[in-house]
C-alpha cells in the first residue's frame, strides 16, 4: 500500500472498500442479466405490446361510463393486434391470448378482466369501492363484491390501468394512474350510494392505493373520503431487493438485451392475473410503499392521522410478496386508537408437512402479538397451543396484553402448511384458484387443484406456483367479520359470525 493510502483516514479507506465492493455486485448483476435476456428466446407480442392507456389527468375527467367506453376500446384493440401478431407456435390452449383458447377470458362466462359494477336489489343502503392488486384484475375481489353486494351494497370495481390487457401494459403505466382510477370509482361509488356509507376494499398494491386515497382525502376536501377501509394482504412495505430491480433493467436499454427488462417471463395461462412481471412493475412497488410512508408521515406532522375511518385489516402472517409486518410496524403502530384491527392467519401447526417448518416460520406469529399493549384489537387464527389441535381466534383486545380464545368452527386443512400472500381473498370453492373449485364456477382451469407431483424441469411453470397456497380455508370468517362491519351479524340467515370477530368498540 502506498504512503498516500496509508495516511487516508480509515473510515475513508473503509468506503472505498465498500464502494468497490457495491461497484463489483452491480457489474455483476448487469452482466448475468444481460447475459440471460442474449441467450433467452425473443419476447413474444403480450411482452413488446404496452397499450396506451388514458392518463391520470384523462382519467380525472371521465365519469364512469366515458371510462367503461375507453376500457372497450382498448380491450378490442389489445385483441385485435394479438390475434395479427400471434405465431403459430404461440396459438395453443395454455396461451390465454389465443382467441380459440379455453382459457381466453371470452371463452369464459364472463372477462372479469374489466372494470365492473353491481347494483343491489332494492334501494341501495351504501356503496363500495374494490382495489385490486399488482398483475391481478377485478376478478380477485369478485366474492367480496357479491357479499357486498347481497347485503344492499352498490358495488364499484375498476380495472386498474395496466392490468387486464396484456403484461406489457405494465411497463408504462404509473402510480399516478392508479390514484385517478380511484379517484374516479370512489365518485362513482359516492353517487351510487343512496346516502349510505362508502367503504374501500383493497388488495395488495390496490390496499396501498386505497390508503393514499384516503391520506389525501384528509387533506382535499373535493376527494370522497372513505366511511370504513379494508385491506387485505396490504402492500404496505417491500423487500428490500425491490430497490434494486431497476438495476436488474439497465441492460433492456439496448435492443438486443430487450429480455432484461422483464424479471419473469411466462406463457400466460391464468385468465385473469398476469403470470410476467417486469422491471418497471417491481419499480413501482417500490416507489408505492415509500409514497404511502412519505403521506403517512406527512399526516403525521400535520395531526390528522386521529381522523382516518377505521382500518380493517387482514394479512397471513407468512407472506412472500410483501413484508407481512409492515402492516403493523409502519402503520397500525403509528396510528392512534381509532377502532382499527388486526385479523392474522397462522401457520398450520397440526399440518401434514408441521415437522417441516422452519423455525423462524413456527414462532412468526410471536412478533405480530407478544409485544406491549397496542391501540387496535389484534385476532389471530391459529391451532398453535391448543390440546386438541383445533382453531381458535385467540383475540388481544386493543389495550391489553391477555388474550382470549374463542373456537372457530373451520378446521385448518391438513394438506395445507400456511396461507399466502394470494389466498385471502378467493374461498375453496373459488372456480380458478379454489382447492375444492364449484363446478359451476367453471373459469377455464382449476389452477387451485394443482398439487401434483413429479420430476423437476417437466412442466412449464415453476413448482413453487403448484405448492403456494391460491385459497382461503377461513375466508367465511372473511365475510362474517365484514357483516359485522355492516351491522349484519347473527341476523343473517344461517350465518353466525364468530363472536372472537366482533366489531372492536
Amino acid at each position: 500500500m502506498s504512503d498516500s493510502l496509508r495516511k487516508r483516514p480509515f473510515w475513508l479507506r473503509l468506503l472505498r472498500r465498500i464502494g468497490l465492493i457495491l461497484l463489483i455486485l452491480v457489474a455483476a448483476i448487469v452482466g448475468v442479466r444481460a447475459w440471460d435476456a442474449f441467450t433467452g428466446p425473443p419476447l413474444p407480442p403480450w411482452l413488446t405490446m404496452a397499450p396506451e392507456e388514458p392518463g391520470a389527468a384523462a382519467i380525472d375527467s371521465m365519469d364512469w361510463p366515458s371510462w367503461q367506453a375507453a376500457e372497450d376500446r382498448l380491450l378490442r384493440t389489445v385483441s385485435a393486434d394479438l390475434e395479427r401478431k400471434l405465431l403459430p407456435g404461440e396459438r395453443i390452449a395454455q396461451n390465454r391470448f389465443w382467441t380459440e383458447s379455453p382459457l381466453n377470458p371470452a371463452q369464459l362466462a364472463r372477462n372479469w378482466n374489466r372494470s365492473f359494477t353491481l347494483a343491489p336489489e332494492g334501494p341501495a343502503r351504501g356503496s363500495v369501492v374494490l382495489l385490486h392488486g399488482l398483475t391481478d384484475s377485478p376478478y380477485s375481489l369478485r366474492h367480496v363484491a357479491f357479499f357486498y353486494q347481497a347485503r344492499g351494497f352498490h358495488v364499484v370495481a375498476p380495472r386498474m390501468p395496466g392490468h387486464g390487457t396484456v403484461p406489457g401494459g405494465l411497463t408504462n403505466v404509473s402510480l399516478d394512474q392508479w390514484q385517478a382510477a380511484a379517484r374516479l370509482a370512489m365518485r362513482e361509488a359516492k353517487a351510487r350510494s343512496g346516502g349510505g356509507p362508502v367503504h374501500v376494499v383493497g388488495y395488495s398494491n390496490g390496499a396501498a392505493v386505497a390508503l393514499r386515497h384516503t391520506l389525501a382525502a384528509l387533506e382535499k376536501p373535493d376527494l370522497i373520503r372513505p366511511d370504513r377501509v379494508i385491506l387485505i394482504s396490504p402492500m404496505i412495505g417491500v423487500s428490500p431487493a425491490a430497490r434494486l430491480a431497476g438495476i436488474a433493467g439497465w441492460p433492456a436499454l439496448l435492443p438486443a438485451f430487450a429480455n432484461a427488462a422483464w424479471l419473469d417471463r411466462m406463457l400466460e395461462f391464468n385468465p385473469f392475473k398476469y403470470n410476467s412481471f417486469p422491471v418497471h412493475a417491481a419499480k413501482l412497488s417500490e416507489r408505492q410503499t415509500a409514497a404511502l410512508s412519505r403521506d403517512l408521515e406527512a399526516a403525521r406532522r400535520a395531526g390528522t392521522l386521529d381522523q382516518l375511518p377505521p382500518i380493517l385489516a387482514f394479512q397471513s402472517v407468512v407472506d412472500a410478496t410483501v413484508i407481512a409486518g409492515a402492516v403493523q410496524e409502519r402503520l397500525l403502530d403509528r396510528l392512534p386508537a381509532g377502532g382499527h384491527e388486526l385479523i392474522l392467519f397462522d401457520v398450520n401447526h397440526q399440518s401434514l408437512a408441521a415437522p417441516l417448518l422452519t423455525r423462524a416460520a413456527r414462532a412468526v406469529a410471536a412478533r405480530f402479538t407478544l409485544a406491549a399493549a397496542r391501540p387496535y384489537r389484534t385476532v389471530l387464527i391459529t391451532n398453535n397451543g391448543t390440546a386438541d389441535g383445533k382453531v381458535v381466534a385467540r383475540t388481544w383486545e386493543a389495550g391489553t396484553t391477555d388474550a382470549t380464545d374463542v373456537p372457530v368452527a373451520i378446521p385448518y386443512p391438513s394438506h395445507l402448511f400456511s396461507l399466502s400472500h394470494v389466498a385471502l381473498p378467493f374461498p375453496p370453492g373459488d372456480g380458478l384458484y379454489g382447492f375444492a373449485p364449484d363446478p359451476a364456477d367453471h373459469q377455464g382451469a382449476e389452477l387451485g387443484r394443482l398439487l401434483v407431483q413429479g420430476e423437476r424441469g417437466t412442466i412449464i411453470v415453476s413448482q413453487d406456483i403448484l405448492t403456494r397456497a391460491s385459497s382461503n380455508p377461513f375466508f367465511p370468517l372473511i365475510l362474517d367479520r365484514l357483516a359485522l362491519e355492516l351491522g349484519d351479524g347473527a341476523e343473517l340467515a344461517g350465518e353466525t359470525p364468530s363472536p372472537a370477530l366482533e366489531p372492536a368498540p
